[in-house]
Parts: C-alpha cells; structure tokens; sequence
C-alpha cells in the first residue's frame, strides 16, 4: 500500500466510536466505510465520522476494493468469523482476540 490507509470499521458499536476517533488523528489514515448490522445504524455512524461508504453486511464491507485494512468491532464470538471473512476477501484485518471464541466456546458463554 502507498498513500494514505483506507480504513473499514466493522461493527458500529461503543468501542468502534473511541477507534474512528483516534483514526482521525492518525496521519495517513483515511475511515472510508463502515458497517452495521443496521442501515440505519450505519449510516448514523458513518455521518457522525464522515465515512462516506455505509454497509449493512459483513460481506459488503468485506469486498469493497476501496478498503485497505477492516478494524473488526463487531460482538466478540464474531470476531473470528469475521476477520477469517475480511481476509480472504484480502484485506489486511485489526481484530482483539479473535480466535479466543472460536477455539476456547466454554469459556465464552457469559
């Protein structure tokens, strides 16, 4: 990559809010779309941070050629599935703990 890094937010939640917000300070970096399970919520989100691209699907997100790398913000036992989406799509992906979930289910049911 060269340029500025355009960024997805995956999941438009408390945490993604805090994330878009120190993005804005971040040099090179550019929030070019967002997603929600929601429009609605996407669209809400995406004005709020100015992201000018708004998905209501994983899969959207995931395949729009304008996305660098996907900060993944989506419910913690998505995590894995997801970023395992946003990679094959070939996005670089920034994900906590995504495979905490999917390899260790007992210790996540709270």
């Amino acid at each position: 990559m060269t340029g500025r890094i355009r960024w997805g937010i995956l999941g438009c939640g408390r945490i993604a809010g805090k994330f878009a917000e120190v993005l804005r300070h971040v040099q090179d970096a550019e929030l070019v779309a967002v997603e929600s399970r929601s429009k609605a919520n996407a669209d809400a989100f995406g004005g709020t941070w100015q992201a000018p691209r708004r998905y209501s699907s994983y899969e959207q997100l995931a395949n729009d050629n304008l996305v660098d790398v996907v900060y993944v913000a989506a419910p913690h036992n998505l995590h894995a599935e997801t970023s395992i989406l946003c990679l094959n799509a070939g996005k670089h992906v920034l994900c906590e703990k995504p495979l905490l979930y999917q390899c260790f289910p007992v210790y996540c049911n709270h």
